[in-house]
Parts: structure tokens; sequence; C-alpha cells
């Protein structure tokens, strides 16, 4: 059966991934638990970051599916070519974000005198940091489903995940920035508890960015047989 991708901007139900990632963490706490753990572990691997994070969310689909599934399967390195892609064009993009702020220190800095401070530096500073922060934030945004379509949906042009995803959030931002904003903080509740439960509550995070994965690929996967069959029957 052969499925494609019809790329649309989907349907973000916030709560209803909220509510199945607790639900999928208390069903299977024990095993996700360690998951967690071999992924921190491997994100310690220079380049291995993004990596991890995509091994996991595939072996929470396999566990979420009932199909067998082992931690050990985290330490998998068959898409680290994407990944690696990935954090190089994201390492570029920051570096060239911050240009104009380099550029504008020295030229300041040449400008003015060893004890005093150019005051063009503030003026410039306050709006240069709030456009950093609006792009930072754009990109992350848009670029929200590029780590499932590639972990998930083995697409590896990392062009071709980025235009997909710019398309599959199309008037979802707000609701995946409250998404990613709610559950944050939801996970990092185990700070309270003198930092060590932070643990605990992280693979949350996961469970949770895993189903608003799941639900936005199954929205836009398109079955080319059963289109085929439907169509007969008419």
């Amino acid at each position: 059966m052969k499925v494609n991708l019809t790329p649309k901007p989907v349907n973000f139900k916030l709560g209803e991934y909220i509510n199945k990632g607790f639900e999928l963490l208390k069903k299977d706490f024990g095993n996700i638990f360690i998951a967690f753990l071999v992924c921190f572990i491997m994100s310690i691997i220079p380049f291995c970051g993004l990596l991890a994070m995509g091994n996991l969310y595939k072996y929470l689909q396999r566990l979420s599916r009932n199909q067998p599934a082992s931690p050990g399967d985290i330490f998998n390195f068959n898409d680290f070519m994407p990944y690696f892609m990935l954090q190089l064009i994201v390492f570029g993009g920051v570096l060239l974000l911050y240009i104009p702020l380099f550029a504008v220190l020295g030229i300041s800095g040449a400008m003015s005198g060893s004890n005093d401070p150019n005051p063009m530096v503030a003026l410039f500073m306050v709006p240069y940091v709030f456009l950093l922060m609006a792009a930072i934030y754009y990109f992350v945004l848009k670029g929200f489903y590029i780590i499932p379509l590639i972990s998930l949906k083995g697409i590896t042009e990392i062009k071709e995940a980025w235009n997909i995803s710019k398309v599959m959030t199309k008037g979802n931002l707000l609701s995946i920035f409250l998404f990613s904003l709610i559950v944050s903080i939801l996970a990092q509740i185990g700070i309270v508890a003198c930092g060590i439960g932070i643990f605990l509550t992280l693979p949350f995070l996961y469970t949770a960015n895993y189903f608003a994965y799941e639900d936005a690929i199954q929205q836009i996967e398109y079955d080319e047989i059963i289109e085929i069959g439907s169509k007969n029957e008419f």
C-alpha cells in the first residue's frame, strides 16, 4: 500500500495531545523513563542531540502501537545525515542572525572612546533583540514538524521537510506556541523537588510532542488505494 503526503494546515488539538501524553506516560512510565535516559546520554555525543530525539519519537510510536520496542533502539544512526545537515543549517542561521550585532559592536567600539560607551549601541540593541527573538521563534514554530517528518516519515531532504512543515503550521503558530509553552512548564514541574524530580517529569515533554506529531502526520497522509476505491464506488 503506497502512502503519500498531501501537505495542508493541520487541525491542532492542543488539549488532546496533552491528555494522551499523560496517559501514555502513566501506562508505561518505566520503559519511557529508561528511553528518556538513553536519549539524554546519546545527546551528549556531538551532533547527536536531534537524532536522539527523533529516535525517541520512533520508540514512542512503536510503544503506543503496541509493537516490539526497546530503549536500546534509540542508539540508531540511520538518520544521522539529515539531522547533521539540519544542525549545520540551524548553526549557520543563528550565526547569520548575529552578524549585524557583531558588526555594530565592532563599529561602535572603533568610534567610541576607551571609557565612553557609544549610545548608538543601546538604541540598536533593543529593537534588534526583539527582532532576533521574533525571528528565532518564527523559524522554530514553522519548523515544528521537521523532526517527525524525518524520523516518522523518512524524509531526508531538509528543504522538503521545511516546506511541508511550513504548510502544516499555517494558521497554527499561536496554538503551537501555547502548546509548547504549557508542555514545557508541566515538564519542568519536577524542578520543585530539588531539581531531581525534573527527570521524572521531562519525559512528558516527549510523549505530548509525539502525539502532536503523530496526529498531524496522520492528517496529511494520503492513501492512493483508498482514494481510488472511494472513486470507484461512485
